[in-house]
C-alpha cells in the first residue's frame, strides 16, 4: 500500500494547498463517504481536535451515527441523503470537499460532490479505481492502485489501509502549513487528560526552559491553551496579551518562532545573550 500511496504525492500536495486555502479563508476539510471509507474520514477528523486545536477538519458519513458502530443498509444509494447532510453541517462555497469512495461508485459520495461542484466548493477524490466515476467530478483525484484484496470485496483491507495513509497525510500536512506544529511537536495539542498535560507540559518546558511547576503554572493560568502559554513565558506577558496576538492572524508557530528569536536577542544582565531553547 505504501508505494501505491507514495506514486500519489503530488497529488496530495495539491490537495493539501487547496485545504490550506480553504481554512486560511474561514472554510473547512470536510471528508464525505459511507462504509469503511466514510468512517476512515470519521476517525481522521475527530483526530484533529486533541492533536492539532482544530475543528477546522470535519467528516459526514452516511447513516450517521448509527452507521458508526453497524452496517446501515442504503444509505450509501442514496444520492440525495448526501446532500441533506451536507446541508446539516453548513457545506458553503468556502470549504473543500473530500469525496472518499474505494470503488468511486457510491452513489452517495457521487452525489455530495456534484452538490459541492453546483455550489463552486473545491472537490477531491480519493479513491483506489483507476477509472471511478468520481474522478469526473473531482479538481483534484487521489487514486492509489493496490490491486486486488486479499479477500475479494473486502475494501476495508488494502484500500482502507491505503487511504487512511492518504487522509493522515492531508490533515497532518494541512495543520503543518497552518503553523499548528512547530519542529516536530504539537504545539496546539489540547490538555484534556492526564497524558496530554504532561506532553503540553513537556513542550512548553522545551521551548522556554521553564520548570515542570512553572510550566503547569503558566498552563493553568493560560486557562489550558498551549500557544498562548507559550508566548505568556517567553514573552512574560499576561494572558489577554498572549491571546491577542495570536488572534491577530498569526499563526501560532510563526508567533512562538518570533517570540523565541526575540528572546534570544535580549542580553542578560552581566551576562551572554539567552539563546533560546530550540534552534528551529
Amino acid at each position: 500500500m505504501a508505494p501505491a500511496v507514495r506514486k500519489t504525492l503530488p497529488q496530495i500536495a495539491r490537495a493539501v494547498d487547496l485545504a490550506v486555502d480553504a481554512i486560511r479563508k474561514g472554510g473547512r476539510l470536510v471528508y464525505l463517504g459511507a462504509g469503511s471509507s466514510g468512517r476512515l474520514g470519521v476517525l481522521d477528523a475527530a483526530e484533529c481536535v486533541p492533536t492539532f486545536g482544530s475543528d477546522s477538519v470535519v467528516a459526514v458519513l452516511a447513516g450517521a451515527p448509527a452507521s458508526h458502530w453497524h452496517s446501515v443498509e442504503g444509505v450509501e444509494d442514496n444520492e440525495q441523503q448526501s446532500v441533506w447532510d451536507l446541508g446539516r453541517i453548513n457545506f458553503t462555497t468556502r470549504d473543500v470537499l473530500v469525496g472518499i469512495s474505494a470503488s468511486g461508485r457510491a452513489p452517495y459520495v457521487l452525489g455530495a460532490m456534484r452538490f459541492a461542484r453546483r455550489h463552486r466548493a473545491k472537490v477531491v477524490a480519493l479513491t483506489c479505481n483507476p477509472q471511478a466515476p468520481m474522478a469526473a467530478l473531482a479538481d483534484v483525484t487521489i487514486c492509489p492502485v493496490v490491486g486486488p484484496e486479499v479477500i475479494a470485496g473486502s475494501t476495508r483491507m488494502k484500500a482502507g489501509t491505503a487511504q487512511k495513509l492518504v487522509l493522515n497525510m492531508l490533515s497532518t500536512a494541512t495543520m503543518v502549513r497552518l503553523g499548528r506544529v512547530l519542529s516536530n511537536d504539537m504545539i496546539a495539542v489540547q490538555p484534556t487528560n492526564e497524558k496530554l498535560w504532561k506532553r503540553a507540559e513537556g513542550i512548553l518546558m522545551k521551548f522556554t526552559g521553564a520548570s515542570e511547576a512553572a510550566a503547569a503554572r503558566a498552563l493553568k493560568d493560560a486557562r489550558r491553551n498551549l500557544p498562548v502559554a507559550l508566548l505568556m513565558v517567553l514573552k512574560k506577558i499576561p494572558r489577554a496579551e498572549a491571546a491577542r496576538r495570536l488572534a491577530s492572524g498569526r499563526s501560532a508557530a510563526e508567533a512562538i518562532k518570533e517570540a523565541m528569536g526575540d528572546r534570544a536577542k535580549t542580553p542578560r544582565i552581566g551576562g551572554p545573550s539567552e539563546k533560546p531553547a530550540i534552534q528551529t
